[in-house]
């Protein structure tokens, strides 16, 4: 069975939030809204300080906090793990967002662009009236991933099919694919390094993995 899945390598991330910008790019989110961001976080006390960069966001989790909680359906999972919103069927009342731990959905009532009234072209392209009042989040492009399968792609493996934030990172740290595939990229790593997820001691079964060190030899 595929569980499509997100693995983070943290030695890898750079904080140059390319990831960001492609997401924004290519999936037109308004000012202040980000599908796929990067934490910045500094540790330790001066002088021995380290700074690490955490890129997360819609964690796509195996039991999502934000379905039981949507009065309309319109979150809904899919079998192969992806998490999304039926805009159509959402109401805008903001339960899953308050039930999400992970501080990953947004709603606005307006349109808006980076730079004012004037739209940059990607923003007039894909400015759309019905995310307006609705709640939006990452879905893993979950459109670029069907089209590239229905192609015959590998996600993960082929660019074309593969969500636009991993697709971009300049230093490999974001891999994409099926981690019930023992074969895909991303089950490899999984398989090879120590990792966590976040909040998972709350039961949500989050697919978006951090790796963090090498698996201990046998």
């Amino acid at each position: 069975m595929t569980r499509y899945a997100m693995v983070a390598d943290l030695r890898r991330c750079v904080g140059c939030q390319t990831c960001t910008a492609a997401c924004k790019e290519t999936r037109g989110t308004p000012p202040g809204v980000q599908w796929r961001r990067v934490l910045d976080i500094e540790t330790g006390e001066y002088p021995a300080v380290r700074r690490s960069f955490v890129p997360t966001g819609c964690q796509h989790c195996d039991e999502p906090p934000c379905l039981e909680v949507c009065p309309s359906t319109a979150t809904k999972k899919r079998p192969d793990g992806i998490v999304t919103i039926d805009e159509a069927l959402c109401i805008g009342c903001s339960a899953c967002m308050m039930a999400c731990p992970y501080d990953a959905r947004y709603m606005v009532d307006q349109t808006a662009f980076a730079f004012g009234d004037q739209a940059m072209p990607h923003e007039g392209r894909l400015a759309d009236t019905a995310r307006l009042g609705v709640v939006t989040k990452c879905d893993f492009c979950a459109a670029r991933v069907d089209a590239g399968v229905a192609r015959g792609l590998v996600p993960g493996v082929d660019t074309a099919a593969t969500p636009v934030c991993a697709q971009s990172c300049i230093s490999g740290a974001l891999q994409f694919g099926d981690i019930d595939d023992p074969a895909s990229p991303a089950a490899k790593l999984l398989a090879g390094n120590r990792w966590f997820r976040m909040h998972e001691d709350l039961g949500t079964g989050p697919g978006f993995y951090y790796l963090w060190d090498q698996e201990a030899a046998s």
